[in-house]
């Protein structure tokens, strides 16, 4: 079986926007996500990480097929085959189906229904934490309900005493106590609702785990805990991991590899430990170079980039980020940047990313 759990090629999401203007209205495409390139491996962390409104969550839910992607393909390995998510339809399905090594005690799928009920078959295989911890809860159901909801909808379990086996083992492994299975979502910390929503993500014993800002909203003491307990987890369930996320030192601590995106394209992929240390894009030293030392006596200056983050609708042509970029040429503005393996698993857009020492840029 491979190493490799999923592969995303050239994925792309556009959304139809309607502009009104004076006599008529148009429709223009907003490219949300532009042919994203990269691999997840088994039970290992990717970290992603870009500005607001760069197209994160997006990959995440268009891997999980939360939204339809445009086109590209996100294939996952199975036991048996290679399933494209993305594309999942005709013989394919029937293949997919006759394949799959599920135990699932729902009925006889449909022909007439394959398609949405291949996915709702597939679905346990990938889950999703949520960026806020409060509002993904729905307080009218006790905690036992809300982690047990994924093996109930799915129809992967449906024996009573089955399930509140499975609710029980993932409460436990994610530090609640018995009794919290009985109350409500109010009577519960940030903390404490996060690993609820954490425990009803993997109960379904899932491959891959998509965390969309899952600490962002919590203390920083909070955040070391969630981190610790997603480490632990992932050691003791072999669960992959797509971790969003704004701050860099918990990525820097969470992943394995780590994902620059800018205005829906990849500029940089690497293992975490050369990401941060030696960048080979303008992008990902400017992101680097704000993050603020524990050491109060250490130098903290900045890269000044100038502007804003350009709209998806009207994106700058040949390398999105030649109008922001400090180290900008003429063949910026008008050729796109190929994306290209500059070292060993270090994957990079930028036409100069060997020339340039990117230690001595400090501003703009």
């Amino acid at each position: 079986m491979s190493d490799t759990l999923i592969e995303v090629k050239d994925l792309e999401v556009r959304f139809p926007i309607r502009s009104k203007k004076l006599f008529k209205s148009e429709t223009v495409e907003l490219r949300a996500v532009d042919g994203v390139t990269f691999d997840i491996k088994r039970g290992e962390t990717v970290g992603l990480v870009g500005e607001s409104g760069s197209g994160k969550t997006t990959v995440g839910r268009a891997i999980l097929r939360a939204i339809d992607p445009t086109a590209g393909e996100v294939i996952f390995h199975t036991r048996h085959e290679d399933v494209d998510v993305a594309n999942l339809e005709g013989e394919a399905l029937r293949a997919f189906r006759q394949h799959m090594n599920l135990v699932f005690k729902a009925g006889p799928v449909q022909l007439s229904s394959l398609t949405g009920d291949m996915l709702r078959l597939f679905r346990p295989r990938m889950s999703l934490v949520f960026q806020d911890p409060y509002s993904s809860l729905n307080p009218r159901m006790t905690v036992r309900d809300i982690i047990a909801e994924p093996l109930v909808a799915s129809g992967m379990v449906t024996s009573r005493e089955e399930v509140d086996v499975r609710v029980r083992e993932i409460a436990g492994r994610c530090k609640l106590n018995l009794e919290h299975l009985r109350r409500f979502p109010h009577a519960f910390s940030g903390g404490q609702r996060q690993r609820i929503c954490i425990a009803r993500a993997l109960v379904s014993r899932p491959d891959f785990v998509v965390c969309d800002e899952s600490v962002s909203a919590l203390d920083v003491s909070i955040q070391a805990e969630i981190i610790n307990l997603l480490k632990d987890l992932q050691e003791e369930m072999g669960v992959a991991f797509l971790f969003i996320a704004h701050d860099l030192s918990v990525v820097a601590q969470i992943s394995h590899r780590v994902a620059v995106l800018y205005v829906g394209k990849f500029v940089e992929y690497a293992p975490t430990e050369k990401l941060f240390f030696t960048p080979r894009h303008p992008y990902t030293h400017a992101l680097l170079s704000a993050v603020p030392r524990a050491d109060p006596d250490a130098a903290f200056d900045p890269i000044k980039l100038s502007g804003e983050i350009p709209n998806p609708l009207s994106a700058p042509s040949g390398c999105r980020f030649h109008t922001r970029c400090p180290l900008a040429r003429e063949r910026c503005s008008t050729d796109v940047p190929e994306w290209r393996e500059i070292d060993e698993d270090h994957f990079v857009a930028c036409h100069f990313a060997e020339e340039f020492d990117f230690s001595r840029v400090r501003s703009h």
